[in-house]
């Protein structure tokens, strides 16, 4: 039995909206969401499991119509879905009284229910949330039936407000593969059984790494899982990146540095920059320039202006700055005492040139 595992997708949402990019990210969930049902046909799947969250938020019946045209197109593939916390079953949702292709089963149903396909001797069990949070682990007291199925477990969930698991016990399930939602970072949490799917687009700036989603095989005979591969999908990936500066560092080199990390790692990709180190204290790092020009979401300046506090204190022996750099400064000083004497002298030099 060969299915794909996907999940989170996150219809409707539109990441980053406050920047330049926001409605090509919002477009982009969609089209590899496209691309995942269309490898489902090609790579002849007999299941494509989603896990909860296709939709970012209550779907409208526009955003039904355009998913399930997608899923018309895969008419031989049994599409399963579950809603999750972001588009959990409401009273006067239209999921409610929405006609899904024959292709398709939603388990709908806030307890856990299973549907038998035949032609693949495979049972799926699944539920759907209709409140915001499930703060019981419903999966610890499951009643599976003892049967000769491929038996599969669709969840969505992991933390303590959202359906918390207890993976040891799941681990010892009589499913052959558990297929998890909720979590947007891939990872397999058993390698014979267990899975999130992660989201297959990044959907902001904490979401580093690849994203994508699982392709798997079961045995028909043992119900063993005997493949599972993580699929690369997104259009992108958010990277943050740590810049050394130094007293030498100007304005122009930096922009250079960046300019260049951007280059090799790829102008489709959105940065958050990190500058750290000792700069020139005549200096002010000024990267708009790059901001308009690149996808850059965030520049993060945690650098310290490098001053020679003895050579200042001989200049200012006598004033506010002498005071205030002789009350501060000792031996074995820690980051935020280095920080409240930086800072302050920084203002106080301010002050002083405003005044000239």
């Amino acid at each position: 039995m060969k299915f794909i595992h996907t999940g989170d997708i996150h219809w409707g949402m539109t990441p980053d909206a406050d920047k330049p990019w926001g409605s090509e990210r919002a477009q982009a969930i969609k089209d590899t969401f496209k691309k995942i049902i269309a490898q489902a046909g090609k790579m002849q799947a007999d299941c494509l499991f989603i896990s909860g969250d296709l939709f970012h938020r209550q779907p409208l019946v526009r955003d039904l119509k355009e998913v399930n045209y997608l899923f018309t197109t895969i008419p031989n593939v049994k599409v399963i879905l579950i809603a999750g916390n972001h588009d959990r079953i409401r009273e006067n949702s239209a999921l409610l009284s929405f006609s899904w292709s024959p292709n398709v089963t939603f388990f709908m149903d806030p307890d856990l229910n299973s549907v038998y396909f035949e032609d693949i001797n495979t049972e799926i069990y699944g539920f759907s949330y209709h409140t915001r949070e499930i703060k019981k682990p419903l999966l610890e007291d499951m009643q599976v039936s003892v049967n000769n199925h491929i038996q599969i477990l669709m969840a969505h969930g992991g933390d303590t407000a959202h359906l918390p698991i207890n993976f040891n016990s799941l681990e010892l399930s009589p499913f052959s593969y558990i297929a998890l939602g909720h979590i947007h970072k891939p990872q397999v949490i058993s390698e014979d059984k267990i899975a999130y799917c992660g989201s297959p687009e990044p959907l902001d700036l904490t979401e580093t790494g690849v994203h994508g989603y699982f392709t798997g095989e079961i045995h028909p005979e043992t119900h063993k899982l005997t493949h599972l591969e993580f699929v690369p999908a997104a259009t992108l990936q958010y990277l943050p990146l740590a810049v050394k500066v130094s007293r030498e560092t100007t304005n122009m080199e930096l922009a250079d540095r960046i300019m260049a990390e951007i280059r090799k790692r790829g102008e489709e990709n959105i940065y958050r920059f990190r500058l750290k180190g000792m700069r020139d204290p005549d200096i002010e790092f000024d990267l708009s320039s790059l901001e308009a020009q690149f996808r850059i979401a965030e520049i993060i300046d945690d650098t310290e202006p490098d001053y020679d506090f003895s050579a200042l204190f001989a200049e200012h022996s006598s004033d506010m700055i002498g005071f205030f750099i002789q009350a501060l400064q000792k031996e074995d000083m820690s980051p935020v005492e280095k920080k409240a004497l930086y800072y302050g002298v920084n203002a106080l030099l301010h002050t002083t040139d405003e005044r000239s």
